[in-house]
């Protein structure tokens, strides 16, 4: 956490709009960098191996790891949110037992879940329609990835709760480390040794095995009311409960996001290598913009969390309106950087112009309306931080997830194109961002 003088919480006691940049810019130079060293086994296969390649790293299967990751990345969020109140609360006794709590929880469910997906992998790979040409090199890199899954948990609930206690700096400077060594194990594997999707795939792995280490080294020597010891890991009954209390409708909400990407990916799948493949490095590119936005979304979860924990409730409203105001500043300076440089920067990815040219026109028919998701993230951000989810929930299940699925089956049938499909997204982005400002006015008049 950032202390001034007389041991301040800056979060709860400093300029809001300053606090709020402060806290946000290391988030998301470290979101930048984490989709960084995601982006570069994309860029090195998409030109030393080819466009088969590029479209197993970056199409079905990054869409089935951002459905199994974006799950336990909303379930943590949990254990952010009820250690952000019990900070600011200063409770000493909750926080280490959330803490503790936490971490076992991680553990456990990344066993589970890493056996399940090394062996499903196969079968979510042909449920999302992947083409037959793609189906090994896709099968491979999912199943590595899912045998270390271990340290991606731990990475994003490590950071998660240092980021709760106000604490976004060093989150960052591990990433920045993991950047650079996966930039390095790509050119080794893929380059020099010529491993393919494999080398990739293990490149990102001992890279966030790094990450998941560091972060963890941080909080077991941490100086603050927030330190893990690992003889205290354990579950704690009431903890827990309150972190799936919390999580699990968030965790279901990115479900409900991942599940409609995962269906538009499928969807897209059946009109050809070039078109899965542009998609893929448009993904690459649109995680720009949900990096910014989510690192919006942790920064007032953190900032309404804290302070609502100290009963501060009118810095909970003015922290909002803050965060609306920036966000939709640097929404619009990227909106205009896409459009204008959407050719160049599809170039970077691959050199080919088929690829680039469905890619570009892709970017176009999205970018413009990415101002209305802002309004989705920052919005269910702060309610999730006063503990609010379920109505959230409900917003995006149907706002998203339902209504993409209704205009996938019906609008495709009267016209079977790419761009039927891509204009569900701000379809829905405009109907749930309606949902969420009705519900948030109703929701702040009864915040005492």
């Amino acid at each position: 956490m950032r202390r001034g003088t007389h041991n301040t919480n800056q979060i709860t006691e400093g300029v809001i709009w300053k606090q709020l940049l402060i806290f946000f810019f290391p988030i998301v130079f470290g979101t930048f960098f984490q989709q960084l060293y995601n982006t570069i086994d994309t860029i090195i296969v998409g030109h030393f191996v080819g466009k088969e390649a590029l479209a197993s790293v970056g199409g079905s299967s990054t869409q089935i790891v951002n459905l199994i990751v974006g799950f336990f990345t909303g379930l943590s969020s949990g254990a952010s949110v009820i250690i952000a109140q019990f900070y600011g609360a200063k409770n000493k006794h909750a926080l280490n037992e959330s803490l503790h709590t936490a971490y076992a929880f991680s553990a456990a469910g990344s066993i589970a879940i890493g056996i399940l997906g090394f062996v499903l992998a196969p079968r979510l790979l042909m449920w999302m329609n992947t083409p037959a040409e793609l189906m090994a090199d896709s099968t491979v890199y999912l199943r590595i990835y899912f045998a270390g899954i271990l340290f991606v948990f731990i990475y994003n609930m490590g950071s998660g709760i240092l980021r709760a206690s106000g604490d976004s700096r060093h989150p960052l400077y591990y990433l920045i480390v993991c950047c650079m060594l996966n930039i390095v194990l790509d050119t080794v594997f893929i380059v020099v040794f010529h491993m393919g999707v494999t080398g990739a795939a293990a490149a990102t792995l001992l890279s966030q095995a790094v990450s998941a280490l560091l972060v963890t080294l941080r909080l077991t020597r941490a100086e603050t009311i927030l330190k893990l010891s690992f003889t205290h890991i354990r579950i704690h009954g009431p903890i827990l409960r309150s972190l799936l209390r919390i999580g699990l409708p968030a965790g279901f909400q990115s479900v409900m996001y991942n599940i409609s990407n995962t269906m538009i990916q499928a969807s897209l799948n059946t009109f050809g290598t070039d078109t899965s493949a542009a998609w893929s490095v448009y993904n690459k590119l649109d995680g720009l913009f949900w990096m910014m936005s989510g690192a919006f979304g942790i920064a007032i979860t953190t900032f309404v969390g804290q302070n609502y924990g100290a009963g501060k409730t009118d810095r909970v409203k003015k922290s909002v309106r803050v965060c609306l105001g920036i966000d939709l500043l640097f929404s619009g300076i990227l909106v205009v950087f896409f459009m204008v440089l959407r050719i160049p920067l599809f170039g970077i990815f691959t050199s080919d112009p088929e690829v680039i040219r469905l890619g570009s026109w892709m970017l176009a028919l999205i970018t413009p309306c990415y101002i209305f998701y802002v309004f989705l993230e920052v919005l269910s951000g702060a309610l999730r931080g006063i503990g609010d989810v379920i109505i959230p929930l409900i917003i995006t299940m149907c706002g998203t997830c339902l209504l993409r699925i209704i205009w996938i089956a019906g609008a495709l049938k009267f016209r079977p194109a790419v761009d039927t499909i891509i204009f569900s997204y701000p379809v829905s982005w405009i109907i749930s961002a309606l949902m969420f400002l009705f519900y948030y006015s109703y929701r702040k008049r009864r915040l005492v």
